[in-house]
């Protein structure tokens, strides 16, 4: 019978506690450990950056166990700050062994907290989850999007680990985040995560002091940070759409570079900001720049998968290169992932033949109402699909198979709202970029970056908005959404 991840690594630590590994959480004293994380820095295979928090200042350490044993030959550099009233700490490791199942333990105090992580083996396999937003205050709302990445790996144990396309906080509070880690700091301690910044993570400096990711080459961490890593023979590069309002020239020509710098047969863009939606955000020139800038260099440099957050619901484009339909293999499929958390959006059927054209899409699910697009309807009522989205990708040599799931809100019941295969010949991308590949923000490029999105607004986005605003006008009459 096929196990849950939970239940598998429950057995793991089990073993680990046998072994010698200080499994359990105990807290005494004045010191909790809270806001803990697990994430790729740099080797998928050999490193892995921590974060955790503390209410004081006090000494801390983590300790690695492979398959039990103690770890010595793994190096660790530590970093602490004070942020916002409590300390910041960072663990660095480098030097792990590939293919690797670790249980680790952050000792702080008299508290400890323990969790697990697998190395990447290199092979051509890649499971891996994600989700979009949960952008929540309260801890009912965080709850949601914890109970939807708990099904998700109910659903898909097999993935190595997961990722959140932005907007963790809607106001990126400390006491936020406390609610946050209330919720996600058990699932977060078993798997390793990729965070994606989103809009409501940019308040000056906070998304780069929750994740110990590695920012070298990273345009600016005030609002984000931008970074990629290889798992397997996938590329991956994460996108912050918080820089220069959607994406600065700088972060263009890094993504470019980025996937030039690659011969991976998958190149994946996880990102925040959606470049096609059906959603409330998509009518503003941030979010359809992207379907001009970030979308030129995805077609350029061969890009197979953009999976993004930001308008709470899912949707899945046809495969597109400059904005026009084409053969799976000559094309980018664009998907809006979904929100996990409990705010969701409905449907702007205005959007449609207005900011793109409709063939462009090949299915979505508004979670506001549960209205279903296919075939052309949007007006499928389907009360099943009101709840919580997650979407498990597996790649496998040459193929790559996404599947998209919600999670009802009132029976926990799990659905399959959508599925895509894309089957590609493996070996053909090439290196063609060597260079270094450091674009950092200047006055320059931020002056460009300002003229680029100014001449795309007056010059594509407001006779299109102009020419939409009677329909948008009569459908904010008929239901007051805007």
């Amino acid at each position: 019978m096929k196990k849950s991840m939970f239940k598998v690594l429950s057995i793991v630590l089990c073993f680990a506690l046998l072994f010698g590994s200080a499994i359990g959480t105990s807290a005494e004293g004045n010191v909790e450990i809270s806001r803990v994380s697990c994430v790729i820095n740099g080797d998928a295979a050999t490193s892995r950056g921590f974060t955790w928090y503390t209410p004081v200042e006090t000494d801390c350490s983590i300790e690695l166990y492979a398959y039990g044993i103690k770890v010595a030959d793994a190096t660790v550099e530590y970093e602490c700050a004070e942020w916002e009233g409590n300390f910041m700490h960072k663990a660095y490791v480098t030097g792990l062994t590939a293919g690797t199942l670790y249980t680790y333990t952050i000792k702080a105090g008299d508290d400890s907290v323990n969790g697990v992580f697998t190395t990447d083996n290199g092979d051509d396999i890649v499971n891996f989850i994600v989700g979009g937003d949960v952008q929540a205050s309260n801890l009912e709302a965080f709850q949601v999007g914890q109970k939807v990445v708990e099904k998700a790996y109910e659903v898909f144990p097999v993935a190595e680990f997961y990722a959140t396309l932005g907007d963790y906080t809607n106001d990126s509070t400390n006491e936020e985040w406390d609610l946050y880690a209330q919720a996600f700091d058990g699932v977060n301690s078993l798997t390793t995560h990729v965070p994606v910044t989103g809009n409501h993570d940019s308040n000056s400096g906070w998304f780069n002091a929750m994740f110990a990711l590695d920012t070298t080459e990273s345009v600016q961490t005030n609002n984000g940070v931008n970074y990629s890593f290889d798992y397997g023979n996938v590329h991956f590069a994460v996108v912050n759409t918080n820089d220069m309002i959607a994406i600065s020239n700088a972060q263009l020509t890094w993504l470019r570079n980025d996937m030039n710098s690659t011969d991976a047969d998958w190149k994946v863009v996880l990102m925040h900001k959606s470049p096609y939606s059906l959603g409330k955000d998509i009518k503003w020139p941030d979010a359809c720049y992207l379907q001009e800038s970030l979308a030129a260099v995805c077609d350029e440099t061969n890009v197979d998968l953009v999976m993004s957050g930001h308008d709470h619901m899912y949707l899945r484009t046809n495969p597109l290169n400059d904005n026009k339909v084409v053969d799976q293999a000559d094309g980018t499929t664009y998907i809006l992932a979904g929100a996990k958390g409990a705010k969701r959006y409905e449907f702007r059927k205005f959007i449609l033949d207005n900011y793109f054209s409709q063939d462009i899409i090949a299915t979505a699910v508004a979670q506001a109402n549960g209205e279903y697009f296919a075939d052309g309807n949007l007006d499928n009522l389907d009360e099943t699909n009101i709840g919580g989205i997650f979407n498990t990708v597996s790649v496998a040599g040459g193929v790559l198979a996404l599947k998209s799931y919600v999670v009802n809100d009132e029976t926990q019941e799990i659905k399959q709202i959508d599925e895509l295969t894309i089957v590609k010949p493996q070996g053909e991308n090439k290196v063609t970029f060597t260079g270094e590949n450091v674009q950092k923000s200047s006055i320059a490029d931020t002056m460009s970056s300002l003229m680029s999105l100014a001449t795309y607004t007056l010059g594509k986005w407001v006779p299109m908005f102009l020419k939409t605003l009677p329909a948008l006008l009569v459908e904010y009459a008929k239901s007051g959404t805007f």
